[in-house]
């Protein structure tokens, strides 16, 4: 039986892991009109390992409920499944089973994930699961076949990107709590949507948190960006509680609210020793509620290893971790530097056409090369790999909101939206769009945060602007830097922005239908570069079938002599300058005896497939 407040047809049992406490008290909060609420107090009996438990009678679905620690402190539960007054409130005890679902996950192949990010509390002006959940047909149309929510357990407030989350169980409440999120769930796979959900278990955010009050979450043994690190490696007694809880809540949003899979963010951050790696074991156990569900859960994580054991199936006495895809942040890094001509940070060991055709070939870019950033060599050989366990991207929430501005790449470089579309979309890999590209949105997408606490309100913003110091940087604090990270879903539907959804579309619709581009096949994937006017052709073929992408991520011109097609010749499918996509005009084909000699206009892009 897992923690938290479990309601079964004839009581409810509480657990919670308290091994800190000399007694732990249950009170049971029964609302009075007009007056304060009437408290039933219960105190919970010990068990081994430092559990404490209590089983009451009859419906409790919807009371709230709170520990009261030695007599002295009251708590919300660790294992809350909704937080309806916030993150220092009382928790709410919640039955999954009194929710009617209408929809079942839909049945696809991980090949055929096409992601798309978002962030509940900016995607649309309500800023709520069922806003979210009315505009999920529009990515419908654009040929999305996976929602990735960015986190939603509770945090500090009515607003944060979701990673200062503070419960592990609790969809946050501003965002409409546990209903609104199966509400969204239920909507999404009504429309064939797949659903990812973000969460993390490398850091709990800073207000609100109040696990070590609990027990020994957290250890000293390993530092972290956050703080004290979670107690994964510690003895047994201490440390296998919490490796219990963090694999109870990965369960939880699969069984109870239908999640199709989830994203580990930073992996690399999380600090384990043990002889078998929290995230080996964690991905283990959700592909075996998977198979009792009967239905496919996806583990994809986010990592800064440059190593293929993340995503390597498991075999007898080997180290992999066993996930089913990684972030690849090698392809967006290549990229980025390309098109924008940024150097600064990793940037440095990136910018080179060369390098990104190695990323779309391989899947990383460094296998085992020194990096001038690192200073160190990096990185494993990752070609033997399928495809479809690298997740790619132009932007994602990290490489926009990290920036002091929060500036997408059409801010950056205008104009670039179309071949670097194509870049990443022409790939043998799954692609990820951040929400609000696909119609280049000019809104930014800004680190905002809604703290309580005056000192840690006031210790968060000198923070960000001490980090940077060169720039003006808009107030996490501010509710108007929210505000202005919201996008405008309607702009899609207008001018040049129009133009830009049609062309991710077209390449959507090419990249599902074309034979060539639908298999994900490294193996059959061929790129070649010219560093000097930064531009490259990647050619995909398969049984006959062949395309070819040319493509400029300079804004200066650029001429290309590409390989003949395997049979026949080679026919334009897509143009970027086409006034029905609003790109960047000028391209030719020129045909030289069955072999191509392409000319592009900067940032130009042409796909061609053969006859």
């Amino acid at each position: 039986m897992g923690p938290g407040a479990i309601v079964e047809p004839d009581h409810t049992l509480f657990r919670v892991w308290a091994p800190r406490a000399r007694r732990i008290e249950l009170e049971i909060l029964s609302p009075e009109p007009g007056a304060s609420p009437r408290v039933t107090k219960l105190a919970m009996e010990p068990e081994e390992g430092g559990w404490y438990r209590a089983r009451l009678g009859g419906g409790l679905s919807g009371a709230r409920y709170q520990y009261l620690l030695d007599g002295e402190r009251r708590r919300p539960d660790p294992a809350s499944r909704s937080q309806p007054e916030g993150v220092h409130g009382p928790s709410e005890i919640v039955d999954p089973a009194a929710f009617e679902w209408r929809h079942s996950s839909p049945v696809r192949p991980q090949s055929e994930l096409v992601f798309y990010e978002l962030h509940v509390g900016t995607f649309t002006a309500e800023g709520t699961f069922d806003a979210a959940a009315r505009a999920l047909d529009r990515l419908v149309e654009l040929g999305v076949t996976a929602v990735e929510l960015m986190p939603v357990a509770a945090f500090a407030g009515a607003r944060n990107w979701g990673y200062d989350g503070v419960s592990w169980f609790a969809p946050q409440a501003s965002y409409g709590g546990p209903d609104g999120l199966r509400r969204f769930v239920d909507v999404a796979h009504g429309l064939g949507l797949t659903v990812i959900l973000d969460v993390v278990y490398n850091h709990l955010g800073p207000e609100g948190n109040y696990l070590a009050e609990y027990g020994p979450y957290f250890t000293k043994r390993h530092a972290t960006p956050w703080g004290d690190a979670l107690n994964f490696d510690g003895p047994p007694a201490e440390s296998e509680p919490v490796r219990e809880q963090v694999r109870a809540a990965a369960a939880m949003w699969i069984d109870e609210y239908h999640i199709d899979g989830l994203r580990l963010d930073a992996v690399h951050a999380i600090a384990d020793d043990s002889p078998r790696h929290l995230i080996a074991e964690l991905t283990e156990s959700l592909h075996e509620l998977g198979r009792r569900l009967g239905r496919a859960v996806h583990v994809i994580a986010e990592s800064d290893l440059g190593d293929v054991r993340v995503i390597e199936e498991p075999l007898a006495g080997a180290q992999a971790w066993g996930c089913d895809a990684q972030w690849s942040d090698d392809l967006h890094h290549a990229l980025h530097a390309l098109a924008t001509g940024e150097r600064a940070r990793y940037y440095v060991d990136f910018g080179r056409a060369s390098e990104l055709a190695r990323a779309i070939c391989d899947g990383y870019v460094f296998t085992g090369e020194r990096s001038i950033f690192r200073g160190a060599p990096f990185g494993t050989p990752s070609k033997q790999l399928p495809g479809e366990r690298f997740v790619v991207c132009a932007q994602n929430h990290d490489q926009i909101g990290n920036r002091a501005r929060g500036e997408r790449l059409g801010q950056l470089r205008p104009g670039c939206e179309h071949a670097v579309a194509a870049a990443y979309l022409c790939a043998p890999f799954l692609p990820l769009l951040f929400m609000g590209e696909e119609h280049a949105e000019p809104a930014p997408f800004l680190y905002f945060t809604d703290f309580g606490d005056p000192a840690l309100a006031e210790a968060v913003t000198k923070g960000r602007r001490r980090e940077f110091d060169h720039v003006e940087v808009p107030d996490p604090q501010d509710p108007d830097t929210f505000l202005r990270s919201k996008i405008d879903l309607s702009l899609g539907e207008v001018g040049r922005h129009a133009g830009v959804r049609r062309w991710y579309r077209a390449l959507l619709q090419l990249r599902r239908e074309h034979l060539a581009l639908r298999a994900l096949d490294k193996s059959r994937t061929d790129a070649r570069a010219d560093d000097a006017a930064s531009a490259l052709w990647v050619r995909r073929w398969r049984e006959g079938a062949e395309a070819i992408f040319f493509l400029s991520l300079s804004p200066e011109p650029a001429r290309l002599f590409g390989p003949a097609p395997r049979r026949g010749r080679w026919r334009i499918a897509l143009d970027a300058g086409d006034a029905h996509f609003s790109g960047p005009s000028g391209a030719r084909l020129i045909d030289r005896d069955g072999a191509p000699e392409v000319e592009l206009p900067g940032f130009g892009a042409l796909v061609c497939t053969s006859e």
